[in-house]
């Protein structure tokens, strides 16, 4: 099974932003060393829980300290850009970091309506929800070029050519599924958002359009998963982000708790919070019992890598999780 690293840079209570992008990197660190394929950074902005509100700042400090793993965005939030300067951008860390950059993008954005309107430049009006447009640009700079007589046709000659990144659609909802199959672009599932996405995924095989880069579909599922010695610390040390999860469903975000915390938040309301909890998939457990759960997972989106994606209170924790599956695998 090939494995990749999902990171959200998690803020743990009583830490920093700081703290958990230097986290970050170290965890990139380890898991290149453990044999993951590839590791992307999230997009979120204006929140306490997660540090990371710039993948294209994160990803070099990521690719300078690590020779192997694939460095990418998981992902730029496109509706807050200009595709150009996106292109660029990556354009240039693909010329640095040649054969290792991923550019994944999606549509949500990674926040709140008022910070969506704060990040924006022009506060007159809201912004024009025109996604399909900006991916079309996008892809066209970064992989084709434009056509000879489009207004903007000289500035595809990107900054970081002749290297490419590889572009990718990130989504968790039939729409984004289409819009990967027409454009030949390989799709990023999130799993740990929407757990009933066979089916899209399923369709995105079915309607996939080859592309110059892109020659059949190819599909990563993003999912929770969280591994330690036994099912009970692996149940216990997740408390922690799911208390997290729990809050910010209820329109309170927090940094992650400490495990006490949250077990003592569960015995408390643990009745009323169930509902919420059970909104995502949570593989956790031993190594044997994630490894089943993760078979069973690509079994069900016949995907061709799963990308995990873990938070805890404790930093060593979360790699200790990845160690556990990397050794479980065989990576």
């Amino acid at each position: 099974m090939r494995c990749s690293v999902l990171d959200q840079s998690p803020i743990a209570q009583g830490s920093t932003g700081a703290g958990a992008l230097h986290n970050s990197v170290d965890l990139a660190k380890h898991t290149d060393r453990l044999g993951y394929h590839r590791y992307w950074v999230a997009e979120h902005h204006g929140t306490p829980m997660l540090a990371c509100a710039s993948p294209e700042a994160l990803i070099p400090a990521i690719a300078c300290a690590t020779p192997r793993i694939r460095v990418g965005s998981g992902g730029v939030m496109l509706p807050h850009y200009s595709p150009l300067k996106v292109a660029e951008t990556f354009s240039m860390l693909a010329g640095l970091f040649v054969g290792r950059v991923d550019l994944a993008v999606g549509r949500a954005p990674g926040t709140d309506p008022m910070t969506t309107f704060a990040l924006q430049r022009d506060k007159r009006h809201a912004a024009p929800d025109d996604f399909p447009e900006q991916l079309t640009e996008l892809v066209a700079y970064v992989r084709d070029g434009l056509p000879a007589g489009h207004r903007f046709a000289r500035l595809a000659t990107l900054p970081g050519l002749p290297y490419r990144p590889e572009p990718w659609l990130l989504g968790s909802s039939p729409q984004s599924g289409i819009w990967a199959a027409q454009m030949g672009l390989p799709y990023a599932f999130a799993d740990f958002i929407t757990p009933t996405g066979a089916d899209i995924v399923a369709r995105y095989r079915t309607e996939f359009t080859p592309s110059s880069t892109l020659s059949t579909p190819y599909v990563i599922v993003a999912a929770w998963v969280l591994c330690a010695d036994t099912d009970e610390e692996a149940r216990a040390l997740a408390s922690s982000a799911r208390m997290a999860f729990t809050m910010m469903l209820q329109g309170e975000m927090i940094p992650v708790p400490p495990v006490e915390t949250a077990l003592r938040f569960f015995e408390q309301y643990g009745s009323a919070t169930e509902p919420i909890t059970r909104r995502r998939r949570w593989i956790l457990g031993s190594p044997q019992t994630v490894r089943r759960e993760m078979e069973a997972l690509a079994q069900e989106y016949a995907a061709d890598e799963v990308m995990i994606v873990t938070i805890t209170y404790d930093h060593e924790a979360r790699k200790r999780s990845y160690e556990l599956i990397a050794r479980e695998l065989d990576l």
